[in-house]
């Protein structure tokens, strides 16, 4: 996505935009309440949780038109944010993944002057640094990161060099510090969803290809195997979307939530399961607001809620047994777009940054609890 579509602020009126679906009249799950805030406004940027509990906060776009380099580390016990030395390189729109040895794998993103990078880095929480591993095969943004059970990390589509929307996928061997390719995808995506399913794939969902008059949405979904290192195609969702979210629930489901039509003005309220038992997509139950550039903000609770804290001003909870989404009370508005959320263990969520309500990027900073 580019940059320009990044700072595209929305009327406080649209993001307001409520339904009165499924949940209304139910009492609130948990509630949000302000900490203290970051030391740099960011959207677009990562947050993700280390094996010590305390969440690294990196990169992200600054609203001055440019990536961040800063990182910082936030303290769940203090409710404090640290810093850090810098990142190797700027960067947002990246992706962040925690490795089985405690590392985080920085990938990708845009960089200086909001070029596509194929840099990559990997944050040591032992020595609190940053160094260089690898190259990407492919620069790539808007791309999507899945841990696999084998230990490697799978990168899929995005955004390439010149707006060329990509089908490639690549693994990162933690091993070896190097990147192979695999798949390719079925179609070229960018603003997709990734989650991996109990069986071990890789369920990648929506998004689109394109831009402006040119852009094509999905309602397609793929698999991907590690074992055969192939993308098969799963069948479409009830909707075309970009820019929604993903979550695995606890009886092997997926549940897709909101996204956005082809004008990126008409946000969804919309969701629906996908089930692997049967690789089918089936209508789920209306959110009480509308959502979109939420991906990655959805947290399965210990309780078997889902937590969707981002895309919106007010974050809701998904209860799979009632079938029902229940608006979370609190300290708000939320900022809602391109934030960053983060477990922080006993049901307890980290909510940092983004854009909405008439403001660019925000320091802003909320913890959620049950």
């Amino acid at each position: 996505m580019s940059p320009a579509m990044l700072v595209r602020l929305l009327p406080l009126s649209a993001l307001l935009l409520s339904h009165e679906g499924s949940g209304a009249g139910h009492a609130a799950a948990g509630r949000i309440a302000s900490t203290e805030a970051m030391s740099v406004a960011r959207m677009a940027h990562t947050a993700s949780v280390l094996r010590d509990g305390r969440v690294l906060v990196a990169g992200g776009f600054t609203g001055d038109g440019n990536a961040a380099r800063s990182a910082e580390l936030f303290d769940p016990a203090s409710g404090t944010f640290g810093p850090l030395a810098r990142m190797v390189v700027v960067r947002h729109s990246h992706s962040a993944t925690i490795l089985p040895n405690g590392k985080v794998l920085i990938v990708g993103g845009y960089g200086a002057g909001n070029e596509v990078i194929a840099d990559v880095e990997l944050f040591d929480p032992a020595t609190r640094t940053f160094t260089r591993t690898g190259s990407l095969g492919s620069a790539r943004a808007g791309h999507v990161a899945v841990l696999l059970g084998n230990g490697r990390v799978l990168i899929a589509g995005g955004v390439g060099p010149g707006w060329t929307f990509l089908s490639s996928a690549e693994l990162y061997d933690p091993v070896t510090g190097r990147f192979r390719p695999t798949g390719p995808m079925t179609e070229r995506r960018e603003s997709h969803a990734a989650v991996m399913l109990r069986d071990g794939r890789v369920l990648v969902v929506g998004g689109h290809r394109d831009r402006r008059s040119e852009i094509t949405l999905y309602a397609s979904a793929e698999t991907y195997d590690a074992a055969t290192g192939t993308f098969t195609r799963a069948g479409d969702m009830r909707v075309r979307r970009h820019k929604h979210d993903a979550v695995l629930l606890r009886d092997g489901r997926v549940l897709i939530t909101g996204g956005s039509d082809e004008r990126d003005d008409g946000e969804y309220d919309s969701t629906e399961f996908f089930d692997p038992t049967t690789g089918s997509f089936a209508p789920g139950p209306t959110m009480r607001l509308a959502r979109y550039k939420h991906t990655g903000s959805s947290i399965l609770l210990p309780s078997g809620d889902v937590l969707i804290a981002g895309g919106a001003p007010q974050a809701e909870v998904f209860d799979p047994r009632r079938g029902a989404f229940t608006l979370v009370e609190g300290d708000g508005p939320l900022t809602g777009q391109f934030s960053a959320v983060a477990s922080l263990g006993a049901g307890g969520v980290l909510i940092t940054g983004g854009y909405g309500r008439g403001s660019g990027p925000r320091a802003a900073a909320w913890v959620y609890r049950p």
